[in-house]
């Protein structure tokens, strides 16, 4: 009875051995990783609320990048991403994958020995304890002979192996198949004194003709972002969701989409903030969608480089704006407090709208400014002396801006607006004379203004017609302008005249003043440094046409060099803020106050005596030299020009 017991006992441990090393031999399913995460993949309590099967279907942004990985032309494969879009779970999804489908050696890197750690307890080792077809190939870690410890478990076929980004030792020996790299943009810049931990895990792979990496982070800083860099030399794929109106698809950004109305309360002195009426503004036909509409709309990945995956290089970048368990209010309502702290804007940035942070060093930020607006006691408040206005053309609108303009370079923002139309259209320089030109704006008391001089960008595919239509409003003084880069150029100069040829035919000319926008862009800059009302100190209005939309565009460039001429440095877009025309707009509307001929003491003395109030006399100056006349050759532009 003993010995037959102990043959049962050995037919036994034969049966168990050789099911293990049978199974290390069992050729794989033809799954793919997303297909096998909805067949065998459960959900641990430890890492997701929703216990029970995986459901691909509930991020379906993740199934063609799962599918990548099975993609036998892929060998690189890259995710940048915000949190609580499931990330992790696209990690966990493909090591679970290789361990019961394709089994192979995988080194999964973190950036510290911790976060290694920490990963593998709250996410490696519940999923295969409650994983059954993992539960069975990885032995649990108190079995004497299982080979499974915190950061190494063993399975038919190969080892996962988890370090820190500064194991040199871990990275540099032995030979890997699967190499994966989680949070890369918070791994340390060498693994020791070895050098780039990504290229040494990179190295291990040499061996292996079906090797494949997997990098994921979430972005952090530009200009130091690993992650990006990474995904720059992938296909650059976007999640874009079709609009129901025109059905267009579009990735959704904060700042160029999303719509929406906030109140603040303060409550013993601290901001609180309730969000309403939450909008999707489509890019192309400007419609809006609620939150609802929009996640229930068709989406799909768009690529910016396709031919990148002809190298086998697949990169996605995904933000919190489609994830099922972040919503748009949670996002907002972030935001909205994060103002005023630049690490907690950072955090914002980087894990909801899955952008990279600018270090903006010493310059204004958008959210920074939005605070400083203030409530006006009327269209024009106290103080403004003189009007311009700066309008920036583009093929379907004007967009414009007028700047009040005080004492010893006080500047207010009077207002910003868009004028749709095409810049060839009579009807849209109607609008443009109503709204700009030809408007009165007025005071508290009644008195009013017109805006002095206008600067009209005639850059584009409308050079010709803006020409024309600033040549016929001179006497409104409204001059066309041509922007020029370049440190070294003045900010205004004296101006030209150019040519007006409509059709092959030649209309006459008009007077062109070229502006040195980056003088301009400088001034700007330092302006809105000032801090207290005075002198330089720009005012904005606390309405919806100086929001954030606003601010984002005109603090959307910034001084970087150029390439390795570090003594060279040029102005350049900020990611996020790709919209500058409020910049452009402020622009132009500074450079016509510069050339205005206009005494401010002189006017200031004006509208006091237009309310009735004493002023003191001038002071007696030279008078001014006689005009010259007018030559008799030469057209009206000429002579109205030299008059004024």
């Amino acid at each position: 009875m003993t010995n037959s017991s102990n043959f049962s006992a050995a037919v036994q441990r034969l049966n168990k051995l050789l099911s293990k090393v049978m199974s290390g031999m069992r050729p794989p399913e033809n799954l793919t990783v997303s297909e096998w995460a909805d067949k065998k993949r459960r959900l641990s309590a430890e890492s997701s609320a929703e216990i029970g099967q995986y459901r691909v279907s509930r991020t379906p942004y993740l199934r063609e990048i799962m599918d990548a990985f099975t993609d036998p032309k892929v060998r690189r494969l890259i995710l940048v991403s915000s949190s609580q879009v499931g990330k992790s779970e696209l990690e966990n999804n493909i090591i679970g994958y290789i361990i019961d489908q394709d089994p192979s050696s995988i080194l999964f890197i973190h950036p510290t020995t911790i976060d290694a750690k920490e990963y593998s307890k709250l996410r490696i080792a519940p999923m295969l304890r409650d994983t059954p077809v993992l539960r069975r190939k990885v032995s649990p870690s108190k079995s004497r002979d299982s080979g499974n410890t915190i950061l190494q478990k063993t399975y038919p076929g190969g080892i996962l192996t988890m370090c820190g980004s500064t194991e040199a030792h871990a990275l540099a020996s032995k030979p890997i198949r699967y190499v994966i790299g989680d949070e890369r943009d918070r791994w340390a810049q060498s693994a020791g004194k070895e050098g780039d931990p990504w290229k040494l895990a990179m190295a291990r792979q040499i061996t292996f003709y079906n090797a494949k990496a997997v990098e994921v982070s979430t972005p952090t800083i530009k200009g130091d972002s690993a992650i990006a860099d990474s995904f720059y030399e992938g296909t650059m794929e976007r999640w874009c969701v079709k609009c129901p109106h025109c059905g267009e698809y579009h990735d959704i950004d904060f700042f160029k989409n999303i719509r929406y109305e906030s109140e603040e309360t303060m409550v013993h002195g601290k901001a609180q903030y309730k969000v309403k009426n939450i909008l999707y503004l489509c890019s192309g036909c400007t419609c809006t969608s609620t939150e609802a509409e929009i996640k229930r709309q068709p989406a799909k990945w768009i690529a910016e480089n396709p031919d990148a995956y002809q190298r086998g290089v697949r990169s996605f970048w995904l933000n919190s704006f489609v994830s099922p368990w972040a919503s748009w209010e949670s996002t907002i309502l972030e935001y909205l407090y994060a103002q005023g702290d630049t690490a907690k804007m950072q955090v914002v940035y980087n894990t909801r709208f899955g952008q990279l942070w600018e270090n903006r060093g010493d310059t204004q930020d958008p959210e920074s400014m939005l605070k400083r607006r203030e409530t006006y006691d009327a269209e024009l408040p106290e103080g403004v002396l003189v009007l311009t206005a700066g309008v920036d053309t583009q093929d379907d609108r004007f967009e414009y801006e007028i700047v009040g303009h005080g004492h010893f370079g006080e500047t207010w923002g009077i207002e910003k607006g868009v004028i749709m139309g095409s810049p060839d259209d009579p009807a849209t320089w109607d609008s443009l004379d109503m709204m700009v030109f030809d408007r009165v704006l007025r005071f508290k008391d009644g008195l009013g203004l017109k805006v002095s001089m206008s600067f009209v960008d005639e850059g584009g595919h409308f050079t010709s017609q803006v020409r024309q239509r600033c040549r016929d409003r001179i006497r409104k003084k409204v001059f066309c302008i041509k922007g020029a880069a370049g440190p070294d150029r003045p900010f205004t100069d004296a101006p030209k005249k150019m040519k007006i040829i409509i059709g092959n035919r030649y209309k006459g000319t008009c007077w062109q003043y070229q502006l040195g926008v980056d003088s301009g862009k400088q001034m700007i800059m330092d302006n809105l440094r000032v801090e207290a009302p005075g002198p330089k100190y720009c005012h904005f209005p606390l309405r919806d046409d100086y929001g954030l939309a606003y601010f984002n565009g005109l603090l959307s460039e910034h001084l970087v060099p150029e390439g390795k001429i570090r003594q060279r440095w040029v102005w350049e877009k900020i990611p996020g803020h790709e919209r500058n025309e409020p910049l452009d707009c402020r622009n132009y509307a500074m450079a016509a106050f510069r050339v205005l001929p206009v005494n401010l003491d002189a006017k200031d003395r004006q509208l006091k005596k237009a309310r009735g109030k004493a002023v003191d006399a001038p002071v007696a100056a030279a008078p001014p030299p006689p005009r010259p006349k007018p030559k008799k050759r030469g057209d009206a532009l000429d002579r109205y020009y030299n008059e004024w």
